[in-house]
């Protein structure tokens, strides 16, 4: 036997396993078989910060439902653009998950000129973990025990009044303007470097109003440093039940709340879907992780990749509105 004679039989071999084996290299990927490795959830802020916080939380039962470590990777840096970035590049296995949040899915394409994503398109949502309400807050000297008494007061002098943002395009400063536009009032923005400094400045009347997060000024407003008066969510959240919402209060509609969500790789395989979804909808109904998270004033909603879908599809067009209205931009 010659030479070429076995080159040939070593191909014909070659080529019978290759087609045995093909339908099972095509086989989709099915929920049973994943995961078999550990699953990296990008969050796109610094540790400790409360998507960090979060993130750690739900991860971690995550991973005790589905038997792999969740190893959480903080990619800071314009405003969650570059770990959306490097999620939507990503292989889409389901390895590489993003804590997406209402600055990276439904405002930065507005506020950014140069993003290399999209979040429609780049994007499969898994579950609406939950919103954080943001609370209007006042000074104690500001006159106003109500929204509507605030509302008759501005208008009353306007322009004279302020409101604390933690910088342009942040969740606080689109909260303001979407409540200049919606109550027709004019207040003048005040922009800083954080939240802290911003809250610390409305405790100190230097600025009159502020929309704040719920877990930075609970605190706050129990010890009377400053007074609420709403909350940007259209239910009332848990941590202030006896705060009307904005809704409740006169402004039909109003909802500038803090949120988070799962999301995947766009090409990420139906069953991994509905893996992650399962798992996280279970870890969100966990005795232990509703407390940790509504220590965080997170009212957790934990509904279908469908929902979020929608919910994500209607808070683009809203808040690309007010962005323009607005004229923030983050490429000044």
């Amino acid at each position: 036997m010659n030479v070429s004679t076995n080159r040939v039989r070593r191909t014909l071999l070659i080529c019978g396993l290759l087609a045995a084996l093909s339908p099972l290299l095509a086989a989709p990927v099915r929920a049973a078989d994943y995961p078999t490795r550990p699953v990296t959830l990008v969050v796109a802020f610094t540790p400790g910060g409360p998507s960090d916080v979060l993130a750690r939380i739900v991860g971690k039962k995550m991973e005790e439902l589905l038997g792999q470590p969740f190893v959480i990777e903080n990619r800071p840096g314009a405003g969650g653009n570059i770990a959306a970035e490097a999620v939507a590049r990503a292989k889409p296995d389901g390895y590489t998950l993003l804590m997406g949040n209402n600055s990276i899915l439904a405002t930065n394409e507005a506020l950014y000129k140069n993003i290399s994503f999209n979040p429609q398109r780049d994007f499969l949502p898994i579950t609406l973990i939950g919103t954080q309400a943001n609370i209007l807050v006042v000074h104690p000297s500001v006159p106003a025990t109500s929204l509507k008494e605030l509302i008759a007061l501005i208008k009353s002098q306007p322009g004279k009044f302020n409101f604390a943002s933690s910088g342009y395009g942040a969740a606080a400063h689109l909260a303001g303007e979407l409540f200049k536009s919606s109550a027709q009032v004019d207040i003048v923005h005040v922009p800083y470097k954080g939240a802290a400094p911003a809250l610390q400045d409305v405790i100190g009347g230097r600025n009159q109003m502020m929309f704040a997060t719920a877990a930075s000024v609970v605190g706050h407003i129990e010890s009377k440093q400053v007074r609420a008066l709403a909350v940007t969510t259209l239910k009332r959240t848990a941590v202030l039940p006896d705060v009307p919402t904005m809704d409740e209060a006169g402004l039909k509609d109003f909802e500038a709340s803090t949120w988070h969500g799962l999301v995947a790789p766009a090409g990420t395989p139906p069953a991994v879907l509905k893996a992650l979804h399962a798992a996280a909808v279970k870890a969100l109904n966990d005795p232990g992780v509703q407390t940790s998270l509504g220590r965080l004033g997170v009212d957790i909603v934990g509904g279908t990749p469908e929902e979020f879908d929608a919910y994500i599809k209607a808070e683009i067009p809203k808040w690309t509105a007010i962005v323009k209205a607005s004229g923030a931009s983050m490429d000044k």
